[in-house]
């Protein structure tokens, strides 16, 4: 059996783990998506940190990972066929946007199914990113980073999407 989940997977943490060993309980062989930069970029206003062939080289140690498979396109139903997946394992901001409504209309089609997980709101790779910014400014007088042409932690708190969740 077949089980697919996707994701960013940027600054890679216990959420993420949490998520793919859950997934390896599912099934026998654990197919991860990695998004692109651009695809990443298509949803959301900021680019991972990491690299995507760090990203996907991180995600092949694991492991619960058997495949790991970069995505550079928005879509979900070409993976699922070519690895001909059983269970598709989703996050809890799943919608209906096009490319998800598509994949699901192919799943029923194949009796495939989706499983649906729950994020866990301890664990994001925002949150890090917020940490190392926070630590980053401590104790630094705004006007000096400014001048410096480093944003304060208001300004840069804004430059990330505050809807942003990752797997967990």
């Amino acid at each position: 059996m077949v089980v697919y989940t996707v994701g960013t997977f940027d600054l890679l943490h216990v959420g993420h783990l949490a998520l793919l060993e859950y997934c390896r309980t599912l099934g026998g062989v654990v197919a991860v998506g990695v998004a692109s930069d651009a695809v990443v970029n298509s949803y959301k206003p900021n680019l991972p940190v990491i690299p995507l062939d760090q990203r996907a080289e991180m995600l092949k140690a694991m492991r619960c990972v058997d495949i790991v498979r970069p995505y550079h396109e928005l879509e979900y139903v070409s993976a699922c066929k070519e690895l001909d997946v059983d269970i598709f394992v989703v996050g809890g901001d799943w919608g209906r946007n096009p490319h998800n409504l598509a994949v699901e209309a192919y799943l029923e089609s194949k009796g495939k199914k989706i499983v649906q997980v729950i994020y866990n709101p301890r664990t994001s790779s925002t949150t890090i990113k917020h940490n190392v910014i926070a630590q980053t400014h401590r104790g630094r007088d705004p006007k000096q980073t400014i001048e410096k042409g480093i944003l304060p932690i208001p300004v840069m708190e804004n430059l990330f999407n505050e809807g942003e969740k990752i797997f967990a």
